[in-house]
Formats: C-alpha cells, structure tokens, sequence
C-alpha cells in the first residue's frame, strides 16, 4: 500500500482499559522483509542493490550485543545546532506503521508547540526504507527496528541527533540510553520494545500450551491444521525452529542449522499448514485461526478485538519464563531529509516524557522501556488483564533473549532461500 499522509485527528486513546477500536481501526502492521528495488546509487553514492537487501558498497557493519557499534558521523549530514525552537505553523512528518501513535498524543504535542502533524504510514520497511532512500518525500521522523542503522547512516539518511534536545532519554531504562546497537545514542532514541511468543485462543484450543514439555511444538502440531498462524516476517518466523531446538543463535549461519531451520520450516506445511500473515491481532480473538506466533503487543490488542460478550481470559500468551525468547526493541531515527528537524528532536523528547510514553502505551499496547512503567505492575495497572500477565517485558530479557541482527550478504541470502522456498508450499 502506498504511504497516504494523514494530518491527525485525534479522537480516541488513552488508558488502554478504556479504549476498545472501533470496526474501522487501521490494523497494526509492523514488519516486514527488508527487500529493495533501489537501482545502484539511487538514494547516494554509498547505496547499492544486492540481493534482497539494501546494502553499503563496503563491507557490511554488523553491530551486536557482543560486537557493540559506534557509528560514525558524516561532516554533510551535520546534527542541528542547540538552543532552537520549533517554528509555530511548521509541519512535521512522522513516516510510521499504522496504528502505532496514539492519535491523542498527537493532538497534544500539536496543541503544545503549535507544530502541525502529518503521519504516512507504510505496511513494511522494504516499502518504507525504498522510499526514503529514494528522496522527494521528505519526511522527518522514521519509527524503524535496530538493525536498519548501519544502512541509513552509511547512507547518509539519518541525522545525529543533539542530545540537548533530548533530556527525556534519562526516563528510559539505562540499556537503551548507551545501547550496543547505537553506542552513545547517537542516531535514536528507544520506542517500543516487544517479546516474541505463542498466543491462542482457549476456545479452540483448549490444550495449556505453556505446560507442554516444548511449547514451540505446538505450532507443529498437526491437531491445529489450518488453525495455526506464523508472523509475515522472514525473521522472526524462521527464528522458531531455532530455538525450538535450544538454538539460541537465531542469525546463524551455519550450513547444519540453517538446515535444520530448513527441514522444520517446511515441515509446517506438512503438519499444521500455518497461515502466513500479520493480523493475528483480530484473527486470534474473532475465532478465525487458534494458535498463532505474535508479537507481545498484538496479544495486548486482541483484548479489543473480541466479539461483544467474550471476556478477555479466553487469551493465552507463552514466553520462555527463563527470557531466552526473542525480545527486540523498535526506534526513533530523524531523518536527514526533513525539512523540521528542530521539530523533530521535540517529537523525541516528547515521546519520551513518562506520562506520555505512559498514554501512547495504553493506546498502542507495545511497552516502552520506561522507568516509571513497571513490568511487574501492568496488570495492576490495567495495561494487562491477568491472564496475558506473560506479555509484560522485562528489562532482563534484553540480557538473555535472543536478538534478531542484520545478517551478512550470504548468510542473509540463504536464509531467504528458505524463506520463499517456505512461501512457495515448500
């Protein structure tokens, strides 16, 4: 689907108790497969097409929690100076998924400094990442996952930012302020983070999948044929087999696990036939699929998905409670072709003040890795009902889990061999 602009207007959000969408929600997509179509050099010298990912002409950086990265900063993409104000009547352009500002916090910034708001919103990064790279739109905010940095930078997409703009970041937990994948927080400031589990619906699948003996054989399990989901992205879906073997590396690219990956990705196609989407959100709560891989925060908002009358602990969500799952975290990046940067780094700042980092959660359901939230209060809180206790992250998780990282060119390349080889019917 092509960006849209949509100047907002806000007239719902809030404490999440207190928000059920309507029929006509914007669903929650969030990401997708990194695929590109740029021709060579088309978004700048350093930008090139290979394969199916966007990549520098060098050799590629990868940063990860044990190779930790500083990224450079470029003398003609310059941070702004200090001591500037946001000029009343501009416009600022946040490039995001759907669904995934609360239309009221919105409102409130604009109220606050007198700064317009224009929100286009995109379905995946490749979508996303291509028209960045490909200029003209000029946008000024971009809400993407870690492990796109090293490109927008080499590719001179992204601003550093000016930390005296940006205060708020003290409120955000001390992993994300000096983070591996952007030392010294450089180039952005946390968003949302997320874990990566088993969510179904009690009504068609009865079985208490956090007691089996391996929980991620459940989405194998030919009982649930054609009642099973797996997330629309190539990297998450394919880190299952992985860890459902007690392979915590889920970027590797070792010839036996990756075969291995191979033989269990296509095996679902033989036992439970998985619906391949991302709108898990709604199937799982309107009784269309009962077994599905999601995200944490779409978990949270299939409470507001269910059909009137049927309470929310019909809801399951598994996690390994030892925090060895997938956990991963989504970002705030300004980028160099906006024309409101000033604007821009008081957008950051404002998402990150605890009241309302706080609101934007209630709407979203993804948690911010917020001081002042308590992962062990959401329930009491009302951000989640008891049975989805589960889906609270926790800031352990990011010591422990397992972390979705950029792949190097030939690794990533046979990993999306699988992949469509998956797609394909296997």
């Amino acid at each position: 689907m092509a960006a849209q602009d949509v100047h907002t207007q806000a007239t719902r959000g809030g404490a999440m108790a207190a928000r059920r969408p309507g029929p006509g929600r914007v669903s929650l997509t969030r990401r997708g497969l990194l695929r590109t179509t740029l021709a060579a050099g088309a978004a700048g010298p350093l930008l090139s097409a290979c394969g199916d990912q966007l990549y520098t002409t060098g050799e590629l950086q990868i940063a990860s929690p044990d190779a930790p990265v500083r990224w450079p900063v470029h003398p003609d993409t310059p941070m702004i100076e200090s001591g500037l104000e946001p000029q009343p009547g501009s416009v600022l352009r946040l490039y995001n998924y759907a669904d995934y500002l609360s239309p009221r916090v919105l409102k409130d910034f604009t109220q606050e400094y007198g700064v317009e708001i224009s929100l286009a919103t995109f379905n995946d990064t490749d979508e996303a990442l291509t028209k960045i790279a490909a200029g003209g739109l000029h946008y000024d905010v971009y809400f993407p996952s870690y492990d796109q940095i090293g490109r927008m930078v080499a590719a001179r997409l992204v601003l550093p930012l000016n930390h005296d703009y940006l205060p708020n970041i003290a409120n955000c937990w001390p992993q994300f302020q000096d983070p591996w994948y952007d030392l010294g927080w450089q180039y952005s400031v946390p968003y949302t983070t997320y874990t990566t589990g088993i969510g179904w619906n009690t009504e068609l699948v009865p079985d208490d999948i956090a007691a089996l003996p391996n929980p991620y054989d459940a989405l194998w399990d030919p009982a649930y044929r054609g009642r099973a989901a797996i997330i629309d992205d190539w990297h998450t879906a394919m880190a299952f087999p992985l860890l459902r073997h007690g392979i915590h590396d889920v970027n590797t690219g070792n010839a036996a696990a990756l075969e291995l990956l191979r033989h269990d990705l296509l095996a679902l196609n033989e036992t439970s036939e998985p619906r391949v989407t991302i709108t898990m959100y709604n199937d799982l709560p309107a009784g269309q699929i009962g077994i599905a891989q999601m995200w944490s925060g779409d978990i949270v908002n299939a409470v507001y998905y269910l059909p009137k009358g049927t309470t929310p602990d019909v809801l399951r969500y598994w996690v390994p409670e030892d925090g060895s799952g997938l956990v991963d975290n989504d970002l705030m990046m300004v980028l160099s072709g906006g024309k409101n940067p000033v604007a821009a780094h008081y957008f950051l700042n404002y998402l990150l003040d605890e009241g309302v980092a706080q609101k934007n959660f209630g709407y979203t359901g993804y948690q911010p890795p917020q001081n002042a939230i308590k992962p062990q209060l959401l329930v009491a809180d009302g951000y989640l009902p008891e049975n989805l206790r589960t889906a609270a992250v926790l800031p352990r998780y990011f010591d422990t889990g397992a972390r979705l990282l950029e792949l190097p060119i030939t690794v990533d390349g046979r990993w999306h061999e699988i992949w469509q080889e998956f797609k394909a019917g296997g």
